[in-house]
């Protein structure tokens, strides 16, 4: 598969967004009361690069990209 570049940006771009989303959903779950929102924003930065290494890493497996 040899899909063009606006395709290829499309499915990076979808690929980020779908990270934004578990990294946001992963600091908000890690996040408590009292306690400062840092730590979970770097949970959530974290979740977000290992589940958009993921993506892209099969993405890349699966010859898509």
């Amino acid at each position: 598969m040899n899909p063009s570049l606006g395709v290829r940006a499309l499915i990076i771009f979808s690929c980020a967004s779908f990270s934004t989303n578990v990294g946001m959903a992963a600091a908000w779950l890690n996040h408590m009361p009292g306690t400062p929102a840092g730590q979970a924003v770097l949970y959530g930065g974290g979740s977000f690069g290992g589940c958009m290494l993921l993506c892209l890493a099969v993405l890349k497996a699966l010859k898509v990209l």
